[in-house]
This record gives structure tokens, sequence and C-alpha cells, in this order.
């Protein structure tokens, strides 16, 4: 990238720039959002409900792995984008060895501890007799890729704050359109059911990290690989892990709260009830994919103008981001409270767990308009570098609010108790969102007045 690529950060129209690095995050998180949604389809129309429900048992911990990969990805590229603000290009240079090496540490890390303790890990989250093969299946496959997984997550960020938010978004349409091709060839023509959904996870990332090394190869990128950028950076390593810090303990986090949603699920409804639960979050993660391709559009944006002290056109940044991520979600509520049956049918032809899910359905999709602007201010705190603001925000839906509703509300419905964890979901982000917006409004006052 040159330089003249970096500083049109500081000087291009917000619209048109956010447009530009938005647009090809949104699609790239839309495609990577398939990775869940493909297996979720061929898995439920293939292998039943069971498994659907084991996948929704394994995917709080497919979450806790992606959480390691977000404390290296997100801190670095945050990083890479107030240095380029700041014309420091060696120190930005840095980042990107330090990254490869922090997410194959990490990720060895977390594939050794999981593949150990994979079974009690299991249980935990709610997985049942008639669930665990299933989970545990898909779980092994999905752990021995992890190195891959946190590599290629980690460069896809570094990518977009760069400047190359094509390339990103190629990367990860290469990946899901060889996922896509795999699934139905491993789990139906090879008949290895769950196991196939996920070794075709693993390969198409491996395909996808191959290609992605192809740029950073190229001696002509402003980032790329060259002697001396492989040795950890303490100051790199704590600043990148500190910022972080904050997307890290909101995926663990969300991790956490489902492993007591799943068993609160579990003790009130059963194994359908957790199928259910599986089918809503997927259809509700398409959604809060392109909100994420758009903090990831943003994110660049916000952190160069912060680190050239640009403050009105961050904010502009900030605004227009908003306002495009409450549209998305409330596309979501819109669908949810009106089409419920046509969105589950996608998932499965199961009528039993169809009649069963409409009505979860229309319930957590309520309060879905004001979860794009939480994200989003989430995010913004992130991108300047303010931890842990963000951290706090992070752990507002997650933890303070959503975790003592899904204990309380089911034991206040006693006639009805599954209907209390259902409704402490949206509950939880309604107050999420009010919290947000009183912190960005306590805090954009220094930015007006700079």
């Amino acid at each position: 990238m040159s330089t003249l690529k970096a500083t049109e950060l500081g000087t291009e129209p917000i619209r048109q720039l956010l447009f530009k690095y938005a647009l090809p995050a949104i699609v790239a998180m839309t495609a990577s959002s398939l990775y869940n949604i493909v297996d979720s389809i061929f898995i439920g129309h293939g292998c039943g409900a069971l498994a659907l429900s084991g996948l929704t048992v394994a995917k709080p911990f497919m979450d806790i792995c992606a959480a390691f990969g977000s404390l290296v990805g997100v801190g670095a590229s945050t990083i890479v984008a107030i240095k380029l603000g700041e014309k420091d290009y060696n120190s930005a240079g840095k980042v990107l060895g330090n990254v490869i090496v922090m997410n194959a540490i990490l990720g060895a890390f977390v594939m050794i501890v999981g593949l150990i303790w994979l079974e009690p890990i299991l249980r935990a989250f709610g997985a049942s007799d008639n669930t665990l093969d299933y989970a545990r299946e898909y779980m092994e496959i999905i752990l021995f890729g992890n190195i891959l997984t946190h590599i290629y997550f980690g460069l896809n960020n570094m990518l977009r704050s760069m400047g190359h938010p094509k390339s990103s978004m190629a990367a990860t349409i290469v990946a899901v359109t060889v996922n896509v091709i795999l699934d139905p060839i491993f789990i139906f023509t090879l008949d290895m059911g769950v196991r196939g959904a996920a070794l075709a996870t693993v390969i198409s990332q491996l395909i996808a990290v191959m290609w992605q090394f192809t740029i950073f190869c190229n001696p002509n990128e402003l980032l790329h690989f060259h002697k001396g950028i492989w040795k950890l950076d303490k100051e790199i390593t704590l600043r990148a892990l500190s910022i972080g810090a904050a997307p890290f303990l909101l995926n663990f986090a969300h991790s956490f709260v489902v492993i007591i949603i799943n068993n609160q699920l579990v003790k009130f409804g059963g194994d359908m009830a957790l199928a259910t639960y599986g089918i809503i979050n997927r259809f509700t993660f398409v959604f809060a994919m392109i909100v994420m391709g758009l903090n990831q559009g943003m994110q660049p944006i916000v952190g160069y103008n912060y680190g050239a002290k640009q403050y009105d056109r961050m904010l502009k940044a900030f605004r227009l981001t908003a306002i495009c991520a409450t549209f998305v979600m409330g596309t979501v509520c819109l669908l949810g409270l009106t089409m419920p049956s046509s969105m589950i049918r996608i998932f499965t032809h199961d009528e039993a767990l169809l009649a069963q899910s409409i009505a979860p359905m229309r319930i957590l999709s309520c309060m879905m308009l004001f979860v794009g602007f939480q994200m989003v201010t989430g995010n913004f705190f992130t991108s300047i570098g303010m931890a842990g603001k963000s951290i706090f925000l992070s752990l507002t839906r997650q933890v303070i609010y959503l975790i003592p509703m899904s204990l309380l509300l089911p034991l206040l419905m006693k006639e009805d108790p599954i209907l209390g964890v259902w409704w402490s979901l949206p509950l939880s982000d309604f107050l999420s969102a009010l919290t947000a917006c009183v912190m960005l409004w306590i805090h954009l006052r220094k930015f007006h007045q700079a």
C-alpha cells in the first residue's frame, strides 16, 4: 500500500470512504457468517434436529476460540490504523509479524487445552447424552485447525487496516466458496456427517491463508513479510492485547452467557429448545455480521482520523455507521416478527421444531432494532483505543444484564419458565443500548469541544 493510499482516510469524503471500506467488509462478514449457516443448513437437513442441537452446543466453544483470535487481530489492526495516521510506517510494519507469531501461540494454546478437556467443556456448555457425540465430533476437527483460523482472521483484519478491504473480502469469499462446495460432498457423498462439515471449514481456511500469504509476500506492499518483524515486540504485544481485550471480552462473555442460556433452555425446554435457540442465533447472525462489516469499515477511518486529530471526520464516520447499523438490525426485527416460520424453514423441515420455534423467534426479534447502535458504539471506543469503555459496554448486555435476568425471570414466570429464558435476551438488548447511549453522550462532548 502506498502512502497516498493510507492518507485517503484523512482526506476523502466520509460517505465515500465508509462505502469503500465497509462494503467489502460487509460482503466478507456476510460470507463469513455462511460458515455456520451453511453447516447448520446441511446438518439440520442431513443429520437431524439433535445434530443441530449438538452444533448449538459447539457454537459457544467456537466463539471462545474466535475470541482469542480477536484478542490479537482487532488490537493489532487498530494499532496499524493509528500508526498510519501518525505516519509511523516502521512501527506499523512490525505489527504484521507480531500478528502471525501471537496468533500461532494463542491458536496452539487453545487447541491443546480444548482437545484435552473437550468432553467436560461440552458438558458444561449444555451437551446432553443425546447431543454430546455430535458436538464432540465437530469440535475435534475445528480445534485441530485452530491455528489456521486465528491466522486467517488476523491477516484479514490487517488487510482492511492497510487499505485493502477488497482483498480481505476476496479472502473470505474464497474460503466460503470452498466451504460451500465441500460441505455437501463430505456430509452426503462421503457420509461423514458433522465431521465432514468441520473438515470443510478447516480446509477452506487453509486455502484462504495461502492466498493471503501471496499478498503479504509482495515486497511492493507497504506492509509485507521481511526480516526484523517476527520478534515479539513487548510494546506492540501489550498494546494490541489491551485494545483487543474489548472484543475478546465481548466474545468470551457472549460464550459464557450462552453456556448459561443453553443450560437454562435444556433445563426448562429440553434439547429441542436448544435447537430452536441455534436456529434463531443463525438467523440473526447474518445481520449481525453486516453490522460487524460496517464496524470494520468504520474502524480504519475512525482510527486514522483520531490519530490525525481530525475529530469532526471521526464523529461523522461514527454517526453514519450507527444509522446504517440501526437500519440493518431493524430488518431483523421486522422479519422475525412478521415472517418467523419462513426464516425457520431455511434450517429445518421438522414440523415439531418449527411449531416450537415461532414464538421464541418473535420474542428474540422484538428488541433487535437497538442492537446495531450498541455494537457500533462499542466498536467506536475500540477504534480510538479507549479499551476500558468498550470493555464495559461489552459486558453490559452479556454479563451485567443478561445473566441475572436469565436466572431470575424463569423463577418469576413459574407457570411457563422457558418464556422467562426467552424474554431475558431482548430485555438485556434494550438496557445495554440505553447504557451505550448514555456513555456516548457523556464522552462525545469532549470531541465537540476539541
